[in-house]
Order: C-alpha cells, then structure tokens, then sequence
C-alpha cells in the first residue's frame, strides 16, 4: 500500500512543513516575548504577582491539559482538521489579550490561548513524522528545532522593540495583535498545503472520556501548585494540597487505561509507547530540558529590567547569540543524529549547563556595564549547547514510534514539556524573588538581584544537571544493548 509521503511530492512536503513550523513559532513566540511585556502589563493593568505567574504558567498550564486529548483526536480524524481549529481559536484569543481592559480579562485570555496552542502543536509533530521518513526526518526535526531555538531566544527580543514602539504603559498589547495577521496568514495555506490525507489506526477510533478526564485532573493537578508559586511571602502554603489530586487521579487514570486497553478498546495513552527506551528517555530529558531554559530565560529578563535597569528592547537583545548558535546547531545536529545519536545531546547539555554556569560568577563580580555583554556571549555558548539538544532528541525520541500514534506520542511529549516549564518557573523564580525579599533589607539593591539571580540560576541548572543525568542513562542503555 502506497503510504502518504508518497502520495506527496516533496516540493509540497516541504511547503506543508514550512506552516507547521511557521504555527510553531508563533505559539513558542507568544511564549517567551510576554516574559519582556510583564512589567509593562503590571503598570497597565495593575497586575499583582500572582496575575503575573498566571500569564505566563497559565499558558503552559491550560496547554498541558488539552495536548494529550487533542493529539489523539488528530491522530484518528484529522490533523489538518485539529491544526485548523487550534490556530483559529489562537487567533480569537489572541485578539482577547490584545483588547483586554483588565487584568482578570487577560488572565483568561491567556488560559484560552494556551487552550488554543494544545489543540495545534500535537498535530504539527504528527504531520512532521507522517511526511518524513528515515534521515529526511533527522532533517526536517533539524531546521524545526533551528526554528523552535530561534522563536524561544528572539520572543524577548521581539517583545522589546514592539514595547518600544507601542509605549511602556500600551506597548504588551501589540505583542498579541502581531499574532492576528500572522496568524491568518499560517491558516489560510494551512488549508491550502496541508495533506488531508493520512493513516489510521486499525483499532475502534472512540474516545475514552473518562480517561480524558482522569488525565485532564492528573496535569491540572501536578501543574496548578507550582503555577501558584512565586516566591512572595504571600504565596499559600496551601496550595500544595492540590498534589494529591495529582496522586489520585493519576492512580485512577492509570486503572482505568490498563481497564479500558483490557476491553479492547483504544486508550488516551497507549502505555506501550514507554516501553520504548528511545521514547521513554528522549521524554524524560525534554521535560528537564525544557523545566531549565524557560526559566533561565525568565531570570534573565527579571535581572537585566528589575536589577540593572536595562530597558526591554536591550535585555531580550541579549538572548539573540542564544538563538541564532542554536539555530546554526539544530541543523548541524539533524544532518547528523542518524550517526552520533544521543551523544549529540549528551554534549548540548554538557554545553548548555557551561554557558548557563559560567553567567552566575558574571553577575556577581563582573561591573554592572559589562554585564549584559557577558551574558550575551555566554548566551551563545548555551545556545550552541541547546541547538544539540533540542532537534536531535525530537528526532530520536520519536524514531520507533509508528506513525499512526505521532500525533499523541508527540503530544505526550509536549505535555512533559509543559509540566517541566511550570515547575521550573515555580523553582528558579521562587529562588529568585525569596533572595530578593530575604536581602532587600540589608543589601544594596544590585546586590540583592545579583544574588538573587545566582540563587536561581542554581536552581534551574539542577534541573539541566537531571536531563544530563537522563542523557547519560540513555548511552548506557544503548551501550548495554549493543554488548547484548
């Protein structure tokens, strides 16, 4: 039987992949350029710690609950279907954060556009692996890491200047109507150039509600305690209790599947999928990966404006050397994870956690003009790191994954991510405004954020210091398994 890539020339292949990405890098923009706008919404709108945590956890928050669903829903309808649905219902959003006349609006906005984004990128990675085979994949997750890495380090970048133009008090509101043409214009050759055509299953194709449920209450409650986290006095200690939801549900949703797969019928999640090492590792040091990063990026932001008074178009200018060596690094590291496997990302860790180290040191000794200089340098040398890790772990950890399941696989895999951003935010901004808060009484402002900064940065390399720890089991593993 003819498979879809074949059906499929590859001018068209690639045209097809060029709206995926171009829909990924606006939902990975809308990410990272709202970290430079939250001063300016909190002089805006009046926002308080915890609306500011909501809008930049939150999203990640309500994307988490719907990837795995959505993804599934993708793999055995339609991902064009879902992928259209989910970038209209961006669009929507986005237009709702653009106009928002309150903080309580924005919040929601925010939620909804996260919502919105989980309906979409598990279908991006399914059509991905759906298009491409063998070393043409290790291609294709290349340039989409290189655009992944350069929508992640550009968003604060990008948010400054439209802050520049738009003003400190209006300016974060650009940062959600640049999603609306843009947006439209991914939809319209979405439907245009996206195959409509794929493989299903064989199996019956319903869908398990409950086990959607169980899954939605089991991320809801993981995520929510350390969405909630701030570092501030005022945080409640009580919202720790959410964690037994997170230990009930996830008991429940993991009878209920194996109940529900011994019926014959078709799960949320096919645990199958883990007893793939590649898969089971590969998710394992995303999910830390991306617990670091997002993080660090936030801790940056906060100590350039807050600590040194860098204005926003300057503080996300610092993070460009970060995109453009990753961008570079994604495609060196597609062209040549078929031979190196994972010691390409055994080494992006090793030089992420190098650059990320060496810029704690900086931002206590170094003289306060200098700084930002530094840390642009040392954000090329993660960057280089990151680029190694980001596309050739996509690659490998959906290599032995049929096609059928790329949709949830992926989106399984999202949500690792998604759960890793919420707590590492919670982490290292925790560490950083408890070091404020703790020293603003008895230290001199700059040093109060140099060392809050120091403190964490510590905290989010521990999280880089467990992917490698991951990487290394991996090698081994595969090591093991040659010897045998």
């Amino acid at each position: 039987m003819p498979t879809i890539r074949s059906q499929v020339s590859d001018r068209a292949r690639w045209q097809a992949f060029a709206v995926c990405s171009a829909a990924a890098a606006l939902t990975i923009l809308d990410l990272s350029k709202v970290n430079v706008a939250l001063p300016s919404i909190e002089a805006s709108l009046g926002a308080g710690p915890s609306e500011l945590q909501l809008i930049v956890a939150g999203y990640a928050l309500a994307m988490g609950l719907v990837l795995v669903p959505a993804g599934r829903l993708g793999d055995i309808h339609s991902r064009k279907l879902f992928f259209a649905i989910g970038l209209s219902v961006f669009v929507a959003t986005s237009i709702m954060c653009a106009v928002a006349p309150t903080i309580e609006i924005l919040v929601l906005g925010r939620m909804l556009q996260g919502v919105a984004a989980g309906i979409h990128m598990p279908q991006i990675l399914g059509l991905i692996q759906q298009l491409f085979q063998g070393p043409e994949r290790g291609k294709a997750f290349g340039l989409f890491g290189a655009i992944i890495g350069l929508s992640t380090a550009f968003g604060p970048t990008l948010g400054g200047l439209l802050i520049a133009v738009g003003g400190e008090q209006d300016g974060w509101r650009l940062t959600f109507w640049m999603n609306v043409p843009l947006g439209l214009l991914a939809l319209a050759f979405a439907l245009w150039r996206l195959p409509a055509q794929q493989h299903h299953e064989t199996k019956r194709t319903e869908i398990d509600l409950i086990g959607v449920l169980l899954l939605g209450a089991t991320v809801f409650g993981l995520m929510l305690p350390f969405v909630l986290t701030t570092g501030r006095p005022s945080d409640d200690p009580a919202r720790w209790w959410w964690l037994l939801l997170f230990a009930a549900a996830g008991a429940a949703f993991v009878w209920w599947e194996n109940r529900y797969v011994a019926g014959g019928k078709s799960p949320v999640i096919d645990f199958g999928l883990f007893r793939l090492t590649s898969y089971r590792n590969g998710v394992l040091i995303a999910t830390a990966y991306f617990a670091a990063t997002p993080a660090i990026f936030l801790i940056n932001t906060l100590f350039l404006q807050n600590g040194l008074g860098v204005s926003a178009v300057f503080a996300g200018m610092v993070s460009i050397p970060f995109a453009l060596v990753s961008a570079y690094t994604s495609a060196v590291g597609g062209r040549h994870v078929a031979t190196m496997g994972r010691r390409l990302v055994f080494i992006g860790l090793v030089l992420v956690g190098v650059g990320f180290g060496a810029s704690i040191p900086v931002a206590l000794l170094a003289p306060p003009a200098l700084v930002p200089w530094l840390l642009a340098v040392l954000m090329g040398v993660a960057g280089a790191g990151g680029g190694l890790v980001i596309s050739p772990n996509q690659t490998i950890t959906l290599t032995d994954v049929p096609v059928v399941q790329g949709g949830v696989a992926g989106s399984i895999a999202q949500v690792g991510q998604r759960v890793g951003t919420a707590v590492g935010v919670a982490v290292a901004s925790s560490a950083f405004f408890a070091t404020i808060f703790r020293e603003e009484a008895t230290e001199s402002l700059r040093n109060a954020f140099s060392h809050a900064y120091a403190f964490g940065m510590l905290a989010a390399l521990g999280l880089v210091g467990i992917a490698l720890i991951f990487a290394i089991a991996d090698l081994r593993s595969i090591r093991g398994m040659r010897r045998e």
